[in-house]
């Protein structure tokens, strides 16, 4: 017997919806922080950020992804007073199903902390 479900709002603190991997095409984490002192402005499925070096931060997920063959995207501005990228250029180093490595870059391919970062994330 086929049927339709309808509901208004599904509320749950644990298992798949909580992390929407239970969802197909829509990210599976985001993180928006300040990149000098990786103070988190907001985020989803992330549990921390590490700073490694000047420009270059480990994002690490609170439920891990399937696999480490994962889409990753971002952006950063450098100058927090005209809030102007610059010619930056936001790069992937590594994932894995836990961790994603990030760069910021300024335009003569130098790492430079981002004033503020953003990462997303999507998998199947």
């Amino acid at each position: 017997m086929a049927g339709t479900l309808v509901a208004n709002t599904i509320n749950t603190d644990t298992g798949l919806f909580s992390t929407n991997n239970a969802y197909s095409g829509i990210a599976k984490a985001w993180v928006s922080f300040v990149g000098s002192t990786v103070a988190i402005n907001g985020s989803f499925n992330v549990s921390s950020v590490t700073r490694n070096t000047t420009g270059q931060y480990t994002v690490n997920f609170t439920t891990a992804m399937p696999s480490n063959t994962y889409v990753t995207t971002g952006s950063y501005t450098r100058n927090a007073s005209t809030l102007a990228s610059n010619t930056t250029v936001f790069g992937v180093m590594t994932t894995t199903t836990t961790t994603a490595q990030v760069s910021c870059l300024d335009t003569s391919a130098s790492p430079t902390d981002g004033t503020y970062v953003g990462v997303v994330i999507f998998s199947s």
